[in-house]
């Protein structure tokens, strides 16, 4: 039997997040029964595959990851809608995704 690596699995979770939301490096390893993997969904994401929309995934705290992507992650956010803070973080209470009508098959 086949078994799916974490990555893949953190890529189809990731998939499913909606234009407009955005979920944390925490809350999907949370949502992969793996509460302590935060690290290893951003390994993850750093090789993400093209067409992911990656730019969904961020810091508990709202803050974008650093990195050579942060202006272009913060503009393809702005541009689905997502609200950031004053200071230039997501607002996490109006764009957290949680998880609604994502399949329990990952």
């Amino acid at each position: 039997m086949f078994l799916d690596s974490f990555f893949d699995r953190v890529y189809r979770l990731v998939k499913k997040i909606p234009r407009g939301k955005v979920a944390s490096y925490g809350q999907i390893a949370w949502m992969l029964d793996s509460p302590r993997a935060a690290r290893q969904v951003g390994w993850a994401m750093r090789r993400s595959p093209k067409g992911l929309p990656w730019q969904r995934v961020v810091r508990a705290d709202g803050s974008i990851a650093g990195g050579v992507d942060g202006a272009a992650c913060r503009a393809l956010l702005e541009a689905e809608g997502v609200v950031f803070l004053p200071d230039g973080r997501v607002d996490m209470r109006a764009c957290c995704w949680n998880g609604k009508g994502r399949s329990t098959e990952l």
